[in-house]
């Protein structure tokens, strides 16, 4: 596993190279074409001129200057053969002196080339230093050690913000590893109560010499009501973890129709608790899971009538708020701390840890919450200062 890391980390430094000696190379060979033409076309026409100058003696003597011939100008035949004969001899120099640029040049190249591929190779290692080093440390991070950062200093350039995302990334992976160990130490020890309970009754019932038909009937009897709490723990987790993996199905819900649904199958308990319930129904209309949406209602109307008073109220109303429909329900009850509320909102989180004993184990609002996160609804929970809370879900 070392050694296939460290060829892929070897090929990707090898690409770097390539690409940064191509880069010159290519740079270089137009540079040298273009000093090429220049120097090609750069240079005069060479023809042969005289002029006339006196000696002392008198005598005239003609001296042969290389230079551009004149328009209209017109040499002896002899010095025109001279002429020809200099503009040959200076074409073929030029043509050597071009050779020999051209031939020198591309030695130079071909001795820069191997120059920049090293230094390309050196360049690149130092560029992929800072990504190797990280590399190397999130190798080594495991859930034992997961907070553990990068912590990577030094200018604001790519390689901080890909070291500070990493770091965010560690850090959501923390939290949820925590909220999943307290989630399974939490769900551990409720599953534990009525296990224990149950153990207790069933040990009763053997040791008992005395048991009568009677007093396993009503042993059995407390069995069966620890076995459907327990049933109901099972399915709530069952859903907290459904609504948390997302909707397997997306419909068009009535929430005015499933409101009404709850409601009614709700009020012999209502009746059972002296609860006046109201309901302000309008057509509300949106897209998600039914069977999870209406989970979301049963447990807030649930939740509304667990935790209130005698004598108290219950209020729910759907309707439309702009481009988003809302679920609202409101209930009396007793008073909950500002600080509490954001708690509520986690598994196994009660207000009053009797409520356990009523069958509900604090997981109705994780729930609510979970189902809301998967339709991408905002979920918005207030403490009323006389009592109760205000829980309201706007929906996409």
């Amino acid at each position: 596993m070392g050694l296939t890391s460290k060829l892929s980390g070897m090929r990707v430094r090898l690409r770097l190279t390539v690409l940064y000696g191509g880069l010159f190379l290519l740079s270089g060979a137009v540079l040298l074409t273009i000093t090429y033409l220049l120097v090609a076309h750069g240079g005069p026409n060479i023809v042969m001129s005289t002029r006339s100058q006196s000696t002392s003696g008198g005598q005239s003597i003609s001296t042969y200057v290389l230079g551009s011939l004149p328009e209209g100008a017109r040499l002896p035949e002899a010095e025109q053969r001279i002429a020809r004969a200099l503009q040959a001899q200076a074409v073929q120099q030029q043509a050597q002196i071009m050779h020999k640029l051209l031939v020198r040049s591309g030695v130079a190249l071909a001795v820069m080339s191997v120059v920049s591929v090293a230094l390309g190779w050196l360049m690149a290692g130092r560029v992929l230093r800072p990504l190797q080093t990280m590399t190397g440390t999130i190798r080594l991070i495991s859930a034992r050690n997961v907070h553990e950062r990068l912590a990577v200093t030094g200018p604001r350039d790519e390689l901080k913000d890909l070291a500070d995302t990493v770091d965010g990334l560690l850090g959501r992976l923390e939290a949820a590893l925590d909220s999943h160990k307290r989630f399974v130490a939490n769900a551990a020890h409720e599953l534990r109560t009525p296990l224990t309970l149950e153990h207790a009754l069933l040990e009763e019932a053997v040791l008992d010499p005395d048991a009568t038909a009677d007093s396993f009937r009503a042993q059995f009897e407390q069995l069966m009501v620890v076995s459907e709490q327990q049933a109901r723990l099972l399915e709530s987790l069952l859903v907290l973890a459904t609504s948390e993996r997302g909707p397997d199905r997306l419909e068009s819900v009535d929430l005015s129709g499933l409101a009404g649904d709850v409601l009614r199958a709700a009020r012999p308990r209502a009746r059972e608790r002296d609860l006046a319930v109201t309901a302000d129904v309008s057509p509300a209309s949106v897209t998600g899971d039914p069977a999870l949406v209406e989970r979301l209602v049963a447990n807030l109307v649930d939740n509304a009538m667990s935790y209130n008073v005698p004598g108290g109220q219950v209020e729910v109303a759907t309707g439309a708020q702009g481009a988003r429909c809302f679920l609202s329900v409101t209930n009396t009850g007793p008073p909950v701390p500002p600080e509490m509320v954001d708690l509520l909102l986690n598994p196994f989180q009660r207000l009053h840890r009797s409520a356990a004993d009523d069958g509900h184990h604090g997981l109705g609002l994780s729930i609510v919450q979970s189902i809301a996160v998967a339709h991408s609804a905002e979920l918005i929970v207030r403490a009323r200062p006389e009592g109760g809370l205000v829980i309201r879900v706007l929906f996409p």
